[in-house]
């Protein structure tokens, strides 16, 4: 089968797009009435005729899906007999307990379409090797994801997991990859790794990273801490990208870099605000979305928790699709500090920037006054009062406010980081009331 991993929709006016969506939005609707219990209960008790949602804004009229209600209604946003589930996966669970996530054989093959096309917008081709370095089990979609999207483009994979640079190293010089798939703090830790065992990684067969859960990009698209201090020190293509398991899509960047390009006939987005209606043009917003082609478990204005931005300009490689900004944080996370409004990303990439930070937790709880007080607990083999002041001064010159500083256990550090049934590290630990 001969497929088109460069949508031509993608390269249409933002006019053909918009109607191109409102047809698809149609059919979806359609599905909804006939095969959700959870959204046909929506509709009749809300009184919404969805024959009179004629455009994207008239969205605006249904009410919003939230996480609470995925995981209180589960079951009932299955759409399809339990027969046709060919795969079961859950959400991570960064904010709070894992929902289950059904997908049917129609759902595997749309999960590969949109993987194979994001790859190709990252540069990506047919005869290339991708090395991944994450999970393709514990319940996890993304991992699935890449190896069903890396095939279906005509490429090879190599499933070698996350963690045990030595291992990704005998891996990286035996089968010779072009690309390694992986949570980007991880670079730095097995380009530590080769210096100490003295491999000339500058000079392998690896040209590209594709960066998957974190940000290595600040807004307006130049590299962060952390996406700079892995270009400072191994010269390859970084690519950033940005998915959930809710969406069963991926936000790919392409080779300028300005952002995740969107998908249209995968999912419709919008940004909302604390009040639910849509921002103004440029504004942050919570990013809601309404999958497209999903048959066991479509969601339809579904808020993500993530807080971005839209950029609507059309790109230099020729897609006239929106692209999204990188993450500024979860909702639920927004810490105010001082008076300065933070997300836990920032912390991070001050601290991913610094050599003699092994590893640390930041943890956020309510003063005596209601006021969020903020303290990073470091794990490092060189301590004292010398190096909490560096660290605060660092903050200062990255956050204009610096949070409270003691050094913990290294290990103790990372049993929290890494528990059993978690597949994300765990970094932020919210302790407000």
């Amino acid at each position: 089968m001969n497929i088109n991993f460069q949508p031509e929709i993608e390269r249409q006016p933002l006019s053909v797009i918009e109607k191109f969506q409102e047809e698809k939005l149609h059919l979806l609707l359609e599905y909804l009435w006939a095969k959700s219990p959870y959204y046909s209960h929506i509709f009749k008790r809300e009184k919404i005729d969805t024959g009179k949602i004629k455009s994207l804004i008239d969205l605006q009229h249904i009410p919003v899906t939230t996480k609470e209600d995925l995981q209180m209604y589960n079951d009932d946003f299955f759409c399809v007999d339990k027969s046709k589930i060919v795969d079961y996966m859950t959400t991570s669970g960064t904010l709070s307990d894992p929902t289950i996530f059904a997908v049917t054989d129609h759902d595997l093959e749309r999960l590969a379409y949109n993987e194979a096309i994001s790859f190709a917008c990252a540069g990506g081709k047919a005869g290339e090797k991708y090395q991944l370095m994450t999970t393709i089990d514990k319940r996890f979609m993304a991992g699935l994801a890449y190896f069903l999207g890396i095939r279906k483009m005509g490429a090879s994979i190599v499933r070698v997991g996350n963690g045990i640079p030595e291992l990704q190293w005998d891996t990286i010089q035996r089968i010779k990859p072009d690309t390694i798939i992986c949570v980007p703090s991880f670079i730095p830790k097995i380009i530590q790794y080769a210096v100490e065992h003295h491999i000339d990684y500058r000079n392998t067969s690896v040209k590209k990273a594709v960066c998957i859960g974190e940000n290595i990009r600040q807004d307006g698209f130049a590299f962060n801490l952390l996406g700079q201090k892995i270009k400072d020190n191994w010269d390859i293509k970084l690519y950033s990208t940005y998915a959930s398991t809710e969406m069963n899509t991926t936000f790919c960047e392409c080779e300028a870099g300005k952002g995740g390009h969107h998908h249209p006939e995968l999912i419709i987005c919008e940004l909302l605000d604390e009040q639910n209606n849509v921002v103004r043009k440029g504004e942050l917003g919570e990013l809601t979305i309404t999958t497209l082609g999903v048959e066991g478990m479509p969601l339809l204005r579904f808020k993500t928790g993530d807080i971005c931005r839209f950029h609507d300009e059309p790109c230099s490689c020729g897609r006239t699709t929106m692209r999204i900004s990188p993450i500024f944080g979860r909702k639920n996370q927004m810490i105010k500090l001082k008076g300065t409004t933070l997300y836990p990303a920032s912390i991070f990439d001050v601290l991913d920037n610094i050599d003699y930070v092994e590893n640390y937790l930041v943890e956020v709880h309510s003063n005596e006054v209601g006021m969020d007080e903020v303290v990073v607990i470091i794990g490092a083999h060189t301590q004292g009062e010398e190096i909490i002041k560096k660290l605060k001064d660092h903050f200062r010159a990255k956050l204009r406010v610096a949070p409270k500083v003691r050094f913990g256990d290294i290990d103790e550090i990372k049993r929290i980081q890494f528990p059993e049934m978690k597949r994300k590290p765990v970094k932020f630990i919210d302790k407000r009331k």
